[in-house]
């Protein structure tokens, strides 16, 4: 089962990676993305579907095995997605590229094996859902307002952290419903973060650093999820300096991306 567990893993790490490569595709070059216009193109909505097939997947796949194996398999999505987008923009990616890729995948697998598991349900009072809501909204908003004085390479990095930061916070959201401890206007507030996780990933998109913006979306997404769990849902952290270094690692990665990566556009 464990065997079954992964493969079907990495299945769903192949849909994130298709519908990921399809968003961007459409996504890149525009100025200002708006989901009205992207809504309206059949590339991107089939890009939307695939992530959504990809998430469904490893439902199915986190009830066959143990979390410790099938955390990982998501990180192959990276290295799925390099190759895809770039033949959508009809190149190779380079060898420099993909082990770039596969450093920043390195350190994400440490990370997800280090942080420890969680011992009971989750909850949260109204006044804890607040404090997430304001927290990774403001931190969204200063790594926005950075991205406007940033490179291209950092602008993508920046507006994709900023998306991974309020999926992270719509991610404990999420842990809270399922556990059943919720009112029911946490169903409101859950779409306000995860709406502008996806505006601020298309602007990611748009500026055409695809492997930044999807290895800054992978940090940031499980890291702030980690973080929101200890600060407000009082769960451990990882401890050491294997996490650090995992980090780092990931981190050194996704800089060389950015200097191999080159600048897409839509042909």
């Amino acid at each position: 089962m464990t065997v079954l567990a992964a493969a079907v893993a990495l299945l769903g790490s192949l849909f994130f990676a298709v519908g990921a490569a399809l968003q961007q595709f459409e996504a890149v070059g525009a100025d200002r993305p708006r989901l009205r216009v992207l809504l309206r193109r059949p590339r991107w909505l089939l890009g939307g579907a695939a992530i959504l097939v990809g998430g469904g997947v490893h439902v199915v796949a986190l009830g066959l095995g143990p979390l410790a194996v099938v955390q990982p398999m998501g990180v192959a999505s990276l290295l799925f997605a390099l190759p895809i987008a770039a033949t959508l923009h009809g190149r190779r990616p380079s060898r420099r590229e993909l082990a770039a890729a596969v450093v920043v995948a390195t350190g994400l697998v440490g990370l997800v094996l280090l942080v420890p598991e969680s011992d009971g349900p989750a909850r949260l009072e109204p006044g804890g859902v607040l404090t997430l809501l304001g927290v990774s909204g403001a931190a969204a908003v200063l790594l926005w307002a950075g991205s406007r004085m940033a490179s291209p390479a950092g602008r993508a990095a920046l507006l994709a952290t900023s998306s991974g930061v309020l999926y992270g916070s719509t991610a404990t959201l999420v842990r809270v419903l399922v556990d059943g401890a919720w009112n029911w206007w946490y169903l409101l507030a859950l779409p306000v973060p995860a709406v502008l996780a996806l505006m601020m990933l298309q602007r990611a998109y748009a500026v055409g650093h695809f492997g930044v913006s999807f290895a800054s979306l992978q940090i940031a997404d499980p890291l702030t999820a980690v973080a929101f769990g200890a600060l407000l849902l009082g769960e451990p952290l990882p401890t050491g300096v294997v996490p650090v270094a995992a980090a780092a690692l990931a981190a050194a990665g996704t800089i060389a991306l950015a200097r191999t990566t080159p600048l897409e556009a839509r042909p």
